[in-house]
């Protein structure tokens, strides 16, 4: 598989990522070996987890693995902090917090240090310094080898980054993870073109629509879908809709014409965006993600991913579209 550095960094990822939101609860240990093995194979590297993922099954599979799979040296850790589902504060950048949830997450990872570790979202009862700052003291301390931010809008992105170039010895953000595809194209607006006027790497989570985009909700709801899961019905239902409707019978007729399935022209569309370093993969089973794997021996035509360009583009217009 292609690798790609991470922002302006010397870390060279694969251009696929593997996710994991799914692994402890619907995805077995048994089966995220599977995926994981199957990603390792085509030359993937980066596994990204969050620390609420399963409420930490998640990283406590992927460290039931290492070695056992995988050296640790081998494969890049990337983990995330600072949501606090279920209670009154739903997000913490709060120093405390960060560095007290990063401890417990390395302790389930079974690992000294994380490759990358994002902040899960921007907390506005806390000072932005102070949650730098804690990014800072994790890279200082060894724990952390790069830092980036995930869900920020685009003045959030470019104040942390712009921060944290500001003074020499500061952790520099390298990532912004964000949701992105053909049915949310919203960072085009003001996160894709801070990050790329500061440097910053796009790792996009649910490159295909929440699962919409592989075309499997055009007759219907699967009973083993995510639209069919109790705690995920909620999360793939905005893109049962029919603007975005149109846009996945669009992505069906040209994957019909080029001999592939929906999703590899949806992942290919994305992976290939300008700024894009490496979209994660979230599949529930490994036949879902052995799929999506062959994306990497496509690519998208221009002439269709301008088509898609078409169907697919979101409004701009003042102050982001100059006049």
């Amino acid at each position: 598989m292609q690798q790609r550095p991470l922002g302006r960094s010397g870390l060279a990822v694969s251009r696929l990522a593997l996710g994991t939101m799914t692994w402890g609860r619907d995805t077995d240990a048994d089966d995220a070996a599977a995926q994981l093995k199957s990603y390792l194979e085509v030359g993937g590297n980066l596994v990204d987890t969050a620390d609420v993922y399963g409420d930490g099954d998640a990283e406590s599979v992927i460290g039931s693995l290492l070695d056992a799979l995988v050296p640790r040296d081998e494969l890049l850790i990337a983990t995330k902090a600072g949501l606090r589902p279920g209670t009154g504060r739903r997000r913490d950048g709060s120093r405390g917090h960060l560095l007290r949830t990063l401890d417990a997450s390395l302790r389930r990872l079974g690992t000294d240090h994380v490759d990358l570790w994002q902040i899960h979202g921007y907390d506005p009862d806390t000072p932005l310094e102070e949650t730098l700052a804690a990014m800072d003291h994790a890279v200082a301390s060894g724990r952390v080898r790069y830092v980036g931010v995930s869900n920020f809008s685009g003045w959030q992105t470019a104040r942390a980054a712009t921060w944290q170039a500001a003074f020499p010895g500061r952790a520099p953000v390298v990532a912004a993870q964000t949701e992105y595809s053909l049915l949310e194209r919203g960072i085009e607006r003001e996160v894709l073109p801070a990050c790329t006027e500061l440097g910053l790497g796009v790792l996009p989570w649910s490159p295909l629509g929440r699962g919409v985009l592989t075309g499997k909700y055009r007759h219907g709801r699967p009973a083993d879908s995510r639209a069919a899961s109790a705690h995920l019905e909620r999360f793939v239902a905005t893109y049962l809709e029919p603007r975005c409707s149109s846009i996945v019978e669009a992505v069906a007729t040209a994957a019909g014409g080029l001999g592939v399935s929906p999703a590899e022209v949806a992942l290919a569309w994305v992976r290939d965006r300008p700024g894009v370093v490496a979209p994660i993969l979230g599949a529930r089973t490994v036949g879902q993600l052995l799929g999506a794997l062959q994306v990497e021996q496509m690519t998208l035509p221009v002439e269709i991913a301008a088509a898609l360009d078409d169907v697919s583009a979101v409004p701009v217009g003042y102050p982001e579209r100059d006049g």
